[in-house]
């Protein structure tokens, strides 16, 4: 007797080698996600712009990535001490303004810059409900705790999200028509909305997807993590203790199956390879003997020399550059 639903990974696409680049756009589960592709080792760039739940302002992030339009010093504004943008989220902001436009303006040439060259793009959509600034009409992403009473709340349409997706797919072909673009909904519940809105939210997206994939067939595709999380897994020991977001062991089941279904023989092997080297990299010795220390310290630096011989583009990654 079969006692769960389980959802098998589609044909392996054979899409991503390990050398490929990867850009992760989205909600916090763009974050494990891309947390993952980093302990492999892989070139993944993850929320250049910080975690953003809502359709409309992912498409409004990838058209700045784009454009490569920096944020201007105009736009910034202060609230509990810090600058913040409301195109960025909070964890870019800080108590100097230059800093923090110079912070926030990197990531956006950094990302420029990859996405030209990248070979996936993964966007995660967390939620349909958006909050609009009321002195402009701007949909934020993130509202950095400006009093409510200065937005207006809504649940964007499926119309004005499927048209904001498709214009945005339609300037990355353009941009990068190499690339490959991978939607997901997040399995990440909004309960702060309630659940019937969540429920309703979680079918806009679904609905919103399968319109866009239908545009654009031959260079998206959906990756199920909402369903794995929903009708796979669909037990509570596979949440964390907030009852909200997935494990630990939620995400490495879904990491597998993304790794199945896109990551050709040998970047699997790779990845598998670098996991247990960055393991070992984040690794403190429990001993007092400095020569002990030193001993694995330098077994390392010869396992992670060794490395980058054989994986070359690697080197950069801030870990290997710091080791070596």
């Amino acid at each position: 007797m079969n006692f769960r639903t389980v959802i098998k990974a589609p044909e392996n696409r054979q899409m991503l080698q390990h050398s490929d680049q990867v850009m992760l756009l989205g909600s916090c589960f763009s974050d494990n996600i891309g947390g993952k592709m980093r302990t492999g080792m892989m070139q993944a760039l993850v929320n250049p712009f910080g975690t953003i739940y809502n359709p409309l302002s992912i498409a409004a992030s990838v058209q700045r990535l784009i454009s490569g339009e920096p944020i201007a010093g105009m736009t910034l504004f202060q609230q509990s001490g810090v600058w913040n943008s409301f195109a960025f989220h909070s964890r870019y902001s800080m108590g100097d303004k230059e800093a923090t436009l110079n912070r926030m303006n990197s990531r956006i040439e950094q990302g420029h810059k990859m996405l030209k060259e990248c070979k996936m793009r993964v966007i995660t959509l967390g939620t349909a409900v958006v909050y609009r600034l009321q002195s402009t009409g701007e949909v934020v992403s993130n509202c950095h705790k400006v009093p409510q009473h200065e937005f207006t709340r809504s649940m964007a349409s499926v119309d004005e999200m499927t048209d904001a997706l498709n214009h945005m797919v339609d300037q990355l072909h353009e941009y990068n028509p190499e690339l490959q673009v991978v939607f997901t909904i997040s399995p990440i519940r909004h309960i702060a909305d309630g659940l019937e809105t969540n429920s309703l939210s979680k079918a806009s997206l679904r609905v919103t997807v399968d319109n866009v994939i239908k545009a654009h067939k031959e260079y998206t595709e959906y990756f199920p993590s909402y369903e794995i999380v929903m009708d796979d897994l669909r037990d509570y020991r596979f949440y964390a203790t907030d009852m909200v977001h997935p494990s630990d062991v939620a995400v490495e089941y879904i990491w597998q199956t993304f790794q199945a279904t896109y990551l050709d023989d040998r970047a699997a092997q790779a990845v598998a390879r670098c996991e247990r080297v960055m393991k070992r990299i984040m690794h403190r010795p429990v001993s007092n003997n400095s020569e002990v220390v030193e001993r694995f310290n330098a077994d390392t630096r010869t396992v992670v020399g060794n490395l980058v011989k054989e994986y070359p583009y690697i080197e950069n990654i801030p870990e290997i550059k710091n080791l070596l």
